[in-house]
């Protein structure tokens, strides 16, 4: 039993054998992510045929991104921003993501350049498109230009939606430290949002700074109490720091709160690995 409890702190940073179940890494979860719609900045005042568009998107996604390539190639100025605009949604809708790509940053590049906040969400959406494809240095790129309109808007939380997206891609360039100055930037301007601080927890236990990755998987914790990701988090951090029952206390929560997921799996797979208490 004890020497179980011994090398598991060790198979953890190393890596278990996948067919046990991994280690959670959040920190990297960069593939089939859908650009981030930024729900708290305006959107372009919807007018007759952009409401048209974007009513068929959920339902008709094809018609959608023919009538907005047909009104692109036939317009300009902001009609044509517009077009683009939806020409992106319908793209993602689709999975066309280098199309969806193209039309966002289309329709950054035609937005008047004191538009700052627009052209932030437009530069968001292209550097999301980007991250879906594996195009990192191109997403890491669209994204730095998005936080700069962002910061010069002065639009609220969106540069920490912005420094968020910014550190999966750094992470997934193997750019550590500079994800870990991402993240932090992200929790400034959005302190309460778990995901921030699970993503933020996780980095810092890949980076070996357990002290540090446990307050922030507190912080995750407080802000949403069953969600099973933080509490598979929480056990890995907890058992790294040599912390064994309180590694078995968050495993077994997860399995509690979440049964048949694949968190209550690898909860599961980590509480075997220990084997049973001592009596």
């Amino acid at each position: 039993m004890f020497l179980t409890a011994t090398l598991l702190p060790l198979m953890l940073q190393a890596g278990l054998d996948p067919t046990r179940g991994g280690v959670p890494d959040y920190s990297a979860d960069i593939q089939d992510r859908p650009p981030r719609e930024l729900s708290i900045i305006d959107a372009p005042q919807p007018t007759s045929w952009l409401a048209q568009c974007l009513d068929q998107l959920e339902d008709e996604p094809t018609r959608a991104h023919v009538q907005a390539q047909i009104r692109r190639d036939t317009t300009n100025g902001e009609d044509r921003v517009l077009a683009n605009h939806c020409l992106g949604l319908a793209s993602t809708e689709l999975g066309r993501w280098e199309e969806a790509r193209a039309a966002f940053t289309a329709a950054r590049q035609e937005t008047p350049a004191e538009e700052t906040r627009l052209r932030a969400r437009f530069g968001a959406m292209a550097g999301n498109a980007a991250l879906v494809t594996g195009d990192l240095p191109g997403a890491l790129a669209l994204l730095d230009a998005a936080r700069a309109d962002a910061l010069a808007a002065q639009a609220g939380g969106m540069p920490g939606l912005i420094a968020l997206d910014s550190a999966r891609v750094l992470v997934g360039l193997e750019q550590l430290d500079a994800a870990e100055a991402a993240l932090a930037e992200a929790r400034m301007f959005q302190p309460d949002d778990a995901e921030t601080r699970l993503l933020s927890a996780t980095l810092l236990r890949r980076m070996g700074k357990l002290a540090d990755a446990q307050e922030q998987v507190e912080e995750a914790a407080r802000l949403d109490p069953t969600a099973p990701a933080i509490g598979l988090e929480a056990g890995v951090i907890a058992i790294l720091d040599g912390r064994e029952e309180a590694a078995r206390s968050s495993w077994q929560s997860v399995i509690d709160l979440s049964p048949g997921t694949e968190f209550a799996t690898s909860a599961q797979s980590y509480l075997d690995q220990l084997g049973p208490t001592e009596q």
